[in-house]
């Protein structure tokens, strides 16, 4: 950031702001301070019967590769909303979210996944304008290689390992797992 949209004074200062403990651009002129929080990313893991759906990504990043359907939050929605919106975008098809499945922290991009099981009554879908691909795939078959992302991999090994388990799992990516990512 160079200037303060508050009052345009340039440059900015990067430093930690009196009575904070964090690094942060702030406005030496008018005190304005500027937070960078994590961006919050929603989606489901729809389910018909014992298979999940899975849309292969047409955008970047990992375009290609199978996801979820899942991305970033929309100001004004709830978790729910932004939820059921992405599963709509990416696959044309609604859900009922049966419960919220798995909290997961990608620490080094500033994102916290939200995944929502959920069933879906009919097995009609269409490509959306984010999917290239759809499949549905029986629980025994999941791609696990192909896979966009961790935050994924996770969800679906804890859903399959306990279908009924009630709770919420809570993972985060690791060095190991991002390595492992970026070789694809």
């Amino acid at each position: 950031m160079k200037y303060c949209s508050n009052c345009g004074h340039s440059p900015l200062e990067y430093s930690i702001p009196k009575d904070d403990n964090r690094l942060r651009y702030h406005c030496s002129s008018c005190g304005t301070i500027y937070y960078s929080n994590p961006k919050i990313v929603v989606g489901c893991i729809p389910i018909y019967q014992d298979q999940v759906m899975l849309c292969k990504r047409s955008i970047e990043p990992r375009a290609g590769y199978w996801n979820l359907p899942a991305g970033f939050m929309e100001n004004g929605e709830t978790l729910q909303e932004g939820a059921l919106r992405e599963v709509w975008e990416e696959a044309e098809t609604k859900v009922e979210i049966q419960r919220m499945h798995t909290v997961y922290h990608v620490g080094h991009a500033n994102q916290i996944y939200f995944f929502f099981l959920a069933k879906m009554a009919k097995l009609e879908y269409k490509i959306g304008m984010e999917t290239m691909e759809i499949q549905m795939f029986p629980l025994s078959d999941i791609p696990y290689e192909d896979l966009a992302f961790h935050s994924n991999v996770f969800t679906l090994q804890k859903y399959i390992e306990n279908p009924d388990f009630q709770g919420i799992h809570y993972g985060k990516s690791t060095p190991e797992t991002r390595l492992i990512f970026k070789k694809k």
